[in-house]
């Protein structure tokens, strides 16, 4: 039987069903809308392949802060990381260059993420990229602040260890001469002021022979030069004072070993090394000395004592100038501070590097690292 709410209640749910419909239409045309206008914005034309070719850190961020292109350094010093930006500081200047009409720009102290020991000193820049993009140019400024402040040691303290030497040959000289008619006090100040000279002598020719190996061409005439030769040579300087502490100097190898170089200034790096193992060695002991080439043709010369051993925090200094582990022993023996300063710069002037292995009580092992003489001719030093 026909019953009359049969064409009410079909129209209803035509309605309905229409209704749900239609939203169900409009709300995809919406999101297709969005969809294309988040697609049609994009970097701009050629952004990316800028920051390809940048050696510097840069990189570019949407509204979120999320990374859509970054420079390989920006990953490399950790500013970047998984598509985000690493530092909360970044983060910041990059908010208030969304608020700037021009870029802003600020020198940023960021803590490394695997080195902590050092942090770096970047000057950041960021400006807006179009209405969605902020692009971030950042400037590794963490080396010129290392310089400038080993400038600044260098000023200070070698201002200070001149000063040292020099105002004791000054009060004894006033000491002599108030001390004329006693002869013991003349020869006692006599002597101290020929040990002040002679310090004062070292610190001087330390200077001048660290400033002649930082010149543009330190090796103006490189020959071929024996290895064995220049251990001899440096053991030879050390001798006496080795011996008259009981000190055993033992050289091993190095006999068939030669490298391209500067003899003079080999002589002097080795004879360094080995003038510290004398100082810091106890009476009695004893220093090894050992020369060998490696597979891969590297001349190693190695000196190792049985001294009180180096720090973990001081290894990293060792090398800088006027750096001493017992500034008051260095004193006591002589020590200028720029015995190591000057081996470094020997080997690297030289094409190589040195290495320190060091533990507290058992001593330190000083590796200079040189290529080996190829089977060019070399001329040798003294050959016509």
């Amino acid at each position: 039987m026909y019953s009359p709410w049969l064409v009410p209640l079909a129209l209803a749910s035509g309605i309905v069903i229409g209704a749900g419909l239609v939203v169900l239409i409009v709300v995809a045309i919406e999101r297709g809308r969005r969809a294309r206008a988040l697609s049609d914005v994009t970097l701009p034309d050629g952004v990316g392949a800028v920051l390809d070719t940048l050696d510097s850190a840069g990189f570019v961020v949407d509204p979120s802060n999320n990374v859509q292109k970054a420079s390989a350094m920006a990953i490399a010093t950790g500013l970047v990381a998984a598509q985000q930006v690493v530092h909360p500081e970044v983060v910041a200047l990059v908010e208030r260059a969304r608020d700037e009409d021009h870029p802003v720009s600020e020198e940023l102290q960021l803590a490394r993420s695997l080195r902590e020991e050092t942090n770096l000193r970047m000057l950041v820049r960021a400006s807006r990229l179009g209405s969605r993009y902020v692009v971030v140019l950042a400037e590794d400024h963490t080396e010129t602040h290392r310089l400038e402040e080993v400038r600044r040691d260098f000023v200070a303290n070698i201002s200070h260890e001149l000063k040292t030497p020099i105002g004791a040959v000054g009060l004894l000289a006033e000491a002599l001469e108030s001390a004329s008619d006693d002869p013991d006090q003349v020869r006692y100040f006599a002597k101290s002021l020929t040990r002040e000279s002679l310090r004062l002598g070292r610190l001087t020719q330390d200077i001048i022979e660290l400033s002649r190996l930082q010149s543009a061409d330190p090796l103006t005439e490189p020959s071929l030069v024996d290895v064995r030769s220049v251990i001899n040579s440096a053991v030879e300087r050390n001798r006496v004072e080795a011996e008259a502490r009981g000190i055993e100097i033992v050289v091993r190898g190095g006999k068939h070993a030669s490298v391209v170089g500067d003899a003079d200034m080999l002589a002097v790096a080795v004879h360094n090394l080995v003038a510290n193992a004398v100082h810091y060695s106890p009476d009695g002991s004893r220093i090894g000395i050992g020369a060998a080439v490696t597979d891969h043709g590297i001349v190693e010369i190695a000196v190792t004592d049985q001294g009180d051993g180096i720090s973990e925090a001081d290894r990293d200094r060792i090398f800088e100038r006027f750096y001493r582990v017992d500034p008051a022993r260095s004193r006591r023996t002589g020590g200028t501070g720029l015995g190591l300063a000057i081996v470094k710069h020997v080997v690297q002037n030289h094409g190589g590097d040195i290495r320190l292995w060091s533990q507290l009580g058992s001593g330190s092992t000083f590796t200079i690292r040189l290529p080996e003489a190829s089977t060019a001719s070399v001329p040798v030093r003294g050959e016509n």
